[in-house]
């Protein structure tokens, strides 16, 4: 592609991001979104949509109040609107036919840098070890905080993915966009223990892994049940975490809508058990 035809396409996928801010205090906090239609819809992170409203700043300098309209913590998925029209939209893009090698690009808000750009290549697509059994899209692409939430986007600037979070050894991890397009149709399915988490070794043999608590709904099921952000998950009804997978399967066969969770705080690695009711 000419670099000019690339500075094009860059430019109307800048359009097409917004910044997304919360308010003040404890929730307070920002990331990226993609403008999915002109009529207002927004798709971000679900971590980075936390609360129930918002602050969706566009390229031009308008900022709206945004209403989360749906949320799926387990695929770290919102959707956002505002009262706008005419909106410079993105293109989705076929994530499917995303191929190792391939040149992608980011856009995103990241340590205060409005429209950063930023390209890559496509590493792989599919689950990762560790991860559970949603697929990704996996890219060399540099992200930083405040990325989340902003669109991968391919050498035709059609978004193939939302950026949202780094693993080990640089590689982003973005959903892919045809996952997108399924929430966008089904939005928050199921129970939801309303936490937004993220595995770790424990680092013990045969331990199974924990998951790390990085963002807690106020008034989801773990806020009830007083779990707190940093509360590393081990185990659900005795049994320990073997993939992030295991705690949406407990989840969902909760019996009478309640599950013993098992969880280590602290430095002590203090280990107790509670019973959370399950929201709908």
């Amino acid at each position: 592609m000419a670099i000019r035809g690339f500075g094009e396409v860059a430019e109307r996928l800048r359009r097409s991001t917004v910044q997304v801010t919360l308010g003040s205090g404890r929730e307070r906090g920002s990331g990226s979104g993609v403008i999915w239609n002109e009529d207002g819809l927004i798709v971000t992170n679900a971590h980075v949509a936390r609360t129930d409203r918002a602050k969706v700043e566009l390229w031009d300098g308008r900022s709206f109040e945004a209403q989360v309209q749906a949320r799926d913590s387990r695929r770290d998925l919102a959707s956002l609107r505002i009262d706008a029209h005419g909106l410079p939209a993105t293109t989705p893009g076929d994530s499917s036919a995303l191929r190792a090698g391939e040149i992608v690009m980011a856009v995103g808000n990241p340590l205060g840098f409005i429209g950063a750009l930023t390209t890559g290549v496509v590493h792989s697509q599919g689950p990762l070890r560790g991860m559970g059994r949603q697929p990704w899209v996996q890219a060399a692409v540099r992200l930083a905080p405040g990325n989340s939430g902003g669109p991968l986007a391919d050498a035709q600037g059609r978004v193939v993915g939302i950026n949202t979070m780094v693993v080990g050894g640089g590689l982003a991890l973005a959903v892919p966009s045809n996952q997108v397009g399924d929430f966008l149709k089904r939005g928050t399915s199921g129970p939801s223990l309303g936490v937004t988490i993220r595995p770790v070794d424990i680092g013990r043999p045969n331990a199974g892994i924990g998951l790390l608590i990085l963002e807690v709904a106020p008034e989801g099921a773990a806020g009830r049940a007083s779990l707190l952000m940093g509360d590393l998950l081990t185990g659900a009804n005795g049994k320990p975490f073997r993939s992030p997978d295991d705690l949406s399967d407990a989840v969902d066969s909760a019996q009478n809508g309640l599950l013993s969770l098992q969880f280590l705080r602290g430095d002590r690695h203090t280990r107790r058990e509670v019973a959370v009711r399950l929201a709908a």
